[in-house]
């Protein structure tokens, strides 16, 4: 059973959330994804695992709800050792996008995502994740990502990641 804190609009823990049952309206849960960025500007994406309910088999970046107690910050880094098995140090990374989230879409997602970036340029070795919800993963220049979200091939809620870079730049 996961559980997670739950937020107001102003990111102030209101309560706790047992993952699977709806959300109340007005509430909120923290949901981080990290971009890991490489010194010739391509960002580590990983293919889902075939097994996921949702979006099989679809490229990613790295991300998940933080649990019960983590800040956006600690999320992050266990999300990334878990499901790409690096250690990232956290004087490595960025906050570059947050925003809440309600309805996207006619999907209901009442969270507050963190988008977080960090700069890696060690060695990726996907046996060393901690849990198998990666098929696979590869570094992508924005362009050749560009063309999996353009093919369909990449999750739909990332759409985001164009508009950032095109800010960061």
């Amino acid at each position: 059973m996961e559980i997670w804190d739950l937020y107001d609009n102003k990111r102030n823990i209101i309560g706790t959330h047992i993952r699977g049952n709806q959300i109340p309206d007005n509430t909120y849960h923290l949901v981080v994804h990290v971009w890991i960025k490489n010194s010739k500007g391509q960002y580590l994406i990983a293919q889902r695992s075939k097994s996921r309910t949702q979006n099989p088999l679809l490229w990613e970046c790295v991300g998940g709800s933080a649990l019960k107690g983590e800040n956006s910050l600690t999320a992050a880094l266990r999300e990334v050792k878990e499901e790409v098995g690096i250690d990232l140090s956290p004087d490595n990374g960025k906050l570059i996008f947050t925003e809440i989230r309600n309805d996207v879409d006619h999907i209901r997602f009442n969270d507050i995502l963190d988008v977080w970036c960090f700069e890696y340029n060690g060695p990726v070795c996907l046996k060393q994740a901690t849990t198998n919800e990666a098929e696979q993963i590869k570094w992508l220049y924005p362009k050749e990502i560009l063309t999996l979200y353009q093919t369909k091939k990449l999750v739909w809620t990332l759409k985001y990641f164009f508009y950032i870079l095109s800010k960061m730049k």
